[in-house]
């Protein structure tokens, strides 16, 4: 029979953790039987390997090490009906499958399995002791990057080819800190967001100034999401903080194609006045006199001439190239004159020129209902 006290820390690194037990094993050997008015014999480590002990491995260990400073850190206990405590020191590094689709509001449970490395269930039975699972003082110890919520043990039988062995697991519940990651990602992302929108207050002739908060928020959030990954292992998936910081950068980049959208269309070619001559008959005198056509418009008439008759009819002062031309197919205007027209029905009409105004509106509610969206969905469902 076999019992475990844990003393100890945890330092979480990427896929694997490190954790410092003191391992305690507790069986009855018959053989170790001793009549003496003393009831516990209490031996060094010398004589640990003049005894059965179990043979007990730690299966997700990838190094482990025992402390050997002064002396080797190991207690043997014999009773005298038999039962034997033996008890050492170990650090262990052991394998940690992080699933961090959550990061940085992930929660993990990192185990810690042990079984006998030779002997079947029916040669070795492991049992828990009761309450022989205990954590150390947290005053002693403590972690920076996560909160221990607790740990807890269970025990199953694994089959293999070899036999059924009996297989223990203890698992350390964590919760990870997001203090490092709101000061070093999240506060500097929103407010590098917020910053781009002060374009939308500048006025749209400004262009170097707006060119330039634009290009700045942009490089400013692309060295954010560099900065971002470095802390975290090269995983193939999308985590939380990639999608914040992914969003983010494209509001930055949309505030400043926005800008880019308005300057085009605020520099379309104004219309031209165009003067045509149009060829008149001259009823009094038989031949063609021409007239300009300045900024009147008569109305057209019927002229009859040796019984032919002629339209009179004068040119628009203006041709205007916006309705002929295609920018007045599409939902844009360049001008107020486009607003009408059998073009226009039964859509909507979106002034171009107020764009920064549909802007300064359109961006802080949409980047305020995906924060909603975003914090409610990772921290609450």
């Amino acid at each position: 029979m076999r019992g475990t006290n844990f003393s100890f820390y945890v330092v979480l690194l990427l896929q694997e953790y490190q954790i410092d037990i003191f391992f305690a094993q507790t069986w009855t050997d018959s053989r170790l039987r001793f009549n003496s008015t003393m009831k516990i014999l209490t031996l060094n480590s010398n004589m640990v390997g003049l005894i059965w002990i179990p043979d007990t491995i730690f299966r997700n260990s990838k190094t482990a090490e025992a402390h050997w400073i002064t002396t080797p850190n190991q207690l043997l206990r014999i009773w005298n009906d038999g039962k034997i405590l033996y008890t050492l020191r170990l650090t262990i590094n052991a394998e940690c499958q992080l699933q961090l689709h959550n990061f940085p509001m992930d929660e993990h449970s990192c185990p810690l399995i042990f079984s006998s490395y030779g002997y079947p269930k029916e040669e070795m039975i492991y049992r828990w002791r009761k309450n022989s699972v205990e954590a150390a003082d947290q005053k002693s110890w403590r972690l920076y990057q996560f909160d221990f919520m607790g740990l807890r043990n269970t025990s199953e039988i694994v089959k293999t080819s070899a036999g059924d062995y009996i297989v223990m697991t203890i698992y350390f519940d964590l919760s990870r800190r997001m203090g490092y990651f709101t000061i070093q990602t999240y506060i500097p992302c929103i407010l590098t967001v917020v910053l781009s929108w002060v374009s939308f207050w500048i006025k749209k002739d400004a262009t170097p100034a707006r060119t330039a908060l634009g290009i700045t928020t942009v490089l400013t959030m692309t060295t954010l999401s560099t900065i971002a990954r470095k802390s975290l292992p090269r995983v193939s998936y999308v985590t939380a903080m990639d999608l914040f910081v992914t969003v983010c950068f494209l509001f930055v980049f949309a505030a400043l194609m926005e800008y880019a959208t308005l300057n085009y269309y605020s520099s379309c070619k104004k219309p031209n006045c165009t003067k045509k001559k149009k060829s008149l008959p001259d009823v009094s005198f038989g031949h063609m006199m021409n007239y300009s056509v300045l900024d009147i418009r008569p109305p057209p008439t019927v002229i009859t001439l040796n019984n032919a008759m002629y339209w009179q009819e004068f040119e628009d002062t203006c041709v205007y190239e916006c309705l002929d031309g295609k920018d007045c197919q599409s939902f844009f205007c360049c001008y107020e004159e486009c607003k009408s027209g059998s073009w226009r029905r039964g859509r909507i009409h979106i002034d171009i020129l107020e764009l920064d105004s549909y802007s300064r509106v359109f961006f802080p509610t949409s980047f305020l209902l995906f924060n909603l969206v975003y914090w409610v969905g990772y921290l609450y469902l």
